[in-house]
């Protein structure tokens, strides 16, 4: 059922000129827990903590404007790792983020519908484009949509959709002139056959691709559209020349194409997941579910966990929407991973009340 498209709901900590309040905000962590013991453990964001080795950059690649050519040849890198069908069906990005209303705009304003709960700026770039925006919580409550944003795995929650029920949906959108847009943020720790970049010879159909969660280089900012070649020139001509810098090219092309690395990060971090389930269990907590880079768990005590883990030095993520979850990401080396299990074993023994 479509839930009512009211600014109140679609965008709960402002309007759509501002930016929505993600995790990862460590000066935030810190005024609101002060005394709160250093380093900080970040646990809010789903960004792998052990990132790819940056290789030795030379430094004309900092004093030059970015290679054509090598952009070029990051598309095909890309379009190789991701599945997508050429290079031509890929654009190169400073991060996926600044591609959300560019895509959006790649559709006249109309009817938007956001897979919800979600990534908050779907929503926002969406009203930035145009478009009159609700959320839903099924499939079964697009409608007559022009515009269909899913994220897929999805954040907070992790949940996956099947390949041909987004096609059957990208098919009926594409026969009306209208566009799904699929954010694979997170496909990398999912099943390679779960992903719809080697559909991306679709009209109407968008992919996008995240670099710096599953790489862990985030800072990096780097990322993916993968589209049919004239849509994605479209994309190209809108984000204009020199649009992702000369390291992040060379560090782009380099990890997507390391393949061993991958496979065994990949392992890593899916036993990684399995250890965090076990201390949020242990704690008390239903885990609600997540992808190998994060966990959604959910207790009726999320407040106070919430602020016990802050006073620890922990920092966790938070809904405003769903006051009984908290989302974990994963400790970055074994002592994270002892101060977390201290701190949720302390909150355990703590009477209630």
């Amino acid at each position: 059922m479509a839930k009512s498209a009211s600014a109140k709901d679609i965008f709960p900590y402002g309007d759509a000129d501002e930016p929505v309040p993600h995790g990862g905000d460590l000066s935030a962590a810190r005024r609101q827990f002060p005394t709160a013991p250093e380093p900080f453990i970040d646990l809010s964001t789903g960004i792998n903590p052990n990132p790819y080795p940056l290789p030795r950059l030379p430094a004309n690649l900092f004093a030059r404007l970015p290679d054509a050519g090598a952009v070029a040849g990051l598309a095909a890198v890309a379009a190789k790792a991701y599945g997508a069908p050429t290079a031509a069906h890929v654009v190169p990005a400073p991060g996926t983020q600044i591609l959300l209303p560019l895509v959006a705009a790649l559709l006249r304003p109309g009817r938007a519908a956001v897979l919800s709960p979600t990534y908050g700026e779907h929503a926002r770039a969406a009203a930035l484009a145009g478009h009159n925006v609700t959320q839903v919580r099924s499939l079964d409550g697009v409608g007559n949509a022009d515009l269909v944003i899913v994220t897929n795995p999805n954040s907070p929650d992790g949940r996956l959709l099947e390949k041909i029920v987004l096609l059957d949906l990208a098919r009926d959108l594409a026969r009306r002139g209208g566009m799904l847009v699929v954010d694979e943020a997170f496909m990398d720790v999912a099943a390679d056959a779960a992903s719809l970049a080697g559909e991306t010879s679709r009209a109407g159909l968008v992919v996008l691709r995240s670099f710096g969660k599953f790489f862990g280089l985030a800072g990096l900012r780097l990322g993916f559209a993968l589209a049919e070649p004239r849509a994605a020139g479209r994309l190209a001509a809108r984000l204009g020349p020199w649009a992702v810098s000369g390291p992040a090219v060379a560090v782009g092309v380099k990890a997507l194409a390391d393949r061993a690395w991958i496979e065994r990060t990949r392992r890593r971090l899916a036993k990684a997941a399995q250890r965090l389930d076990a201390i949020l269990a242990a704690g008390g907590l239903d885990i609600v579910g997540g992808t190998a880079l994060f966990r959604l768990a959910r207790t009726p005590r999320a407040a106070d966990l919430f602020d016990h883990l802050g006073r620890a030095g922990i920092f966790v993520r938070r809904f405003a929407e769903q006051d009984s979850w908290l989302r974990f990401g994963l400790p970055a080396n074994a002592a994270q991973w002892r101060r977390l299990q201290g701190a949720m074993t302390m909150f355990r023994r703590r009477p209630r009340g």
